[in-house]
């Protein structure tokens, strides 16, 4: 394992020791690899995930940012449906920078609150 994954797997431990899913206000974590990003809403007492979206299931086209944006839409939209509209953010040890912000933002103004 190299320094980078090792250092996001240690932030990613220590957020998650701090960070739980509920149903009242389940948990929004982001996953990107280099060529998508994923959501899912999470219900950690249950271990269910309640509302997912993917860049892999859209077709879209533009940057990666782009992309990460009509995510976080998806997500807000699937969500809101599922009857959630609080969450609990879980950048999963990422940088709240670039795509993951993307993401985020849109999810805010799709509905989402957190």
């Amino acid at each position: 394992m190299n320094k980078k994954a090792q250092r996001r797997k240690h932030i990613k431990t220590r957020v998650r020791g701090k960070i739980s899913g509920t149903p009242q206000r389940p948990r929004l974590s982001v996953f990107r690899s280099n060529k998508q990003i994923y959501a899912q809403v999470i219900d950690d007492i249950e271990g269910r995930t309640l509302a997912s979206a993917s860049s892999l299931k859209m077709e879209t086209s533009g940057t990666k940012k782009e992309v990460a944006a009509q995510v976080g839409q998806e997500i807000a939209r699937v969500a809101l449906a599922a009857g959630i509209d609080t969450v609990v953010f879980d950048r999963n040890g990422y940088l709240y920078h670039g795509r993951v912000k993307e993401l985020a933002d849109a999810a805010r103004t799709g509905g989402l609150k957190f």
